[in-house]
Formats: structure tokens, C-alpha cells, sequence
């Protein structure tokens, strides 16, 4: 979850870039592990750090397997249920250059918290086809959720008070690669 810089005071920094780097590989080798192997996978990142995430699990899983594995980007701004808060209307410019249909989807996000982003790609995804199965894969969990559902694979869990943010950042959104966590202030 992104946020303002003047809006909050940094806690702590609970990932630095090499923890970013191995929560990436753990999760890749879970993901190749489960699925056994990486045949009809496909990768779905959430916009916006979500699709940086999953460009970095797949190179890792190219790595490991010596194969690409598809990468799409999902934009669900008109699919939040929070929709009626956001002053701009949603430009969608999603790219799925390929047929989701009968694929493993993994949806791809930095921080997971109440569900209702997840529950919004959901509803996204199943526009665009009928996958097989659906995982989803997070850098974080920080709990408190408000819809049953869970991560498939978590980089790390980390437990917060509801006055507490988790901010990722991520050197091709944010020119940086660390996880704080923050206090509003205010």
C-alpha cells in the first residue's frame, strides 16, 4: 500500500532490499513447488506495485526453470467497492494478450490487509476468462481481514495495528526497494 510521505511517521523499515530479493525467491520456488512445475501458469500482477512484484517473480522463476512464464497486469479501480471516494475517474487500459481461460492465475500484490483489493481482482479477473485456479501471492500479510481470503504464498507476515500502514516501495515505482511501517499522523 502506497501512501503520502508527509502523511505518515516511519516506524520501522521491516524489509530492506536483499529481504525483498529473498521473500521474491522463496515465493517463486513455492509457487514452482505446488504447482509442479510451471505449465499453464500465468502470472497477474495488481496495479500498481503488484505488477513490478510479479515481473520479479517470473524472471526468478525463468531462472529456476529456464522458461517464461506469461505476465499480465490487472488494473480493478472500477471494480473496488470503495469506487464512489476516488476523485478521478478509472482510465482501464488492461493488456491481456493472452487467453486466461483453463490457466493457474497468480494474482500478484505487495500488501495484503481487509481482502476487498483481492476480492476486487476477483471480480476483474473473471471478466476476462474462466481460469483453472486462482493463487494468490503477496510480498505481505499484515492481517486484519474483513473477507475470507488468504494468500497462497507470503513474502513475509506481519502483524499491525489498524493505525499502522505497511508501505511498500519498489525501485521502478518508488526509485527505492524497502517495506516500513508507518503511523498516520493526525
Amino acid at each position: 500500500m502506497g501512501g503520502n510521505k508527509a502523511d505518515m511517521n516511519v516506524k520501522a523499515v521491516i524489509l530492506d532490499e536483499k529481504a525483498i530479493q529473498r521473500s521474491i525467491t522463496r515465493v517463486a520456488n513455492e509457487i514452482i513447488e505446488r504447482n509442479k512445475g510451471i505449465r499453464e501458469l500465468v502470472l497477474v500482477g495488481i496495479k500498481t506495485r503488484g505488477c513490478p512484484l510479479s515481473e520479479r517473480i517470473a524472471r526468478k522463476i525463468e531462472e529456476m526453470e529456464g522458461e517464461k512464464i506469461p505476465v499480465l497486469s490487472l488494473d480493478i479501480s472500477l471494480y473496488r467497492d470503495d469506487l464512489t471516494e476516488i476523485s478521478e475517474k478509472p482510465i482501464i487500459n488492461d493488456s491481456f494478450r493472452i487467453s486466461i481461460n483453463d490457466k493457474i492465475i497468480i494474482l500478484v500484490d505487495d500488501v495484503i490487509y481487509t481482502g476487498r483489493t483481492v476480492r476486487a481482482a476477483l471480480d476483474a479477473l473473471v471478466e476476462k476468462g474462466r481460469p483453472s485456479r486462482v493463487q494468490l501471492a503477496v510480498l505481505v500479510d499484515r492481517g486484519h481481514r474483513e473477507l475470507p481470503i488468504r494468500p497462497d504464498y507470503v513474502g513475509k507476515n506481519v502483524p499491525t495495528s489498524k493505525t499502522e500502514n505497511v508501505r511498500v516501495s519498489l525501485k521502478e515505482v518508488d526509485g527505492i526497494d524497502q517495506v516500513a511501517i508507518t503511523d498516520y499522523r493526525g
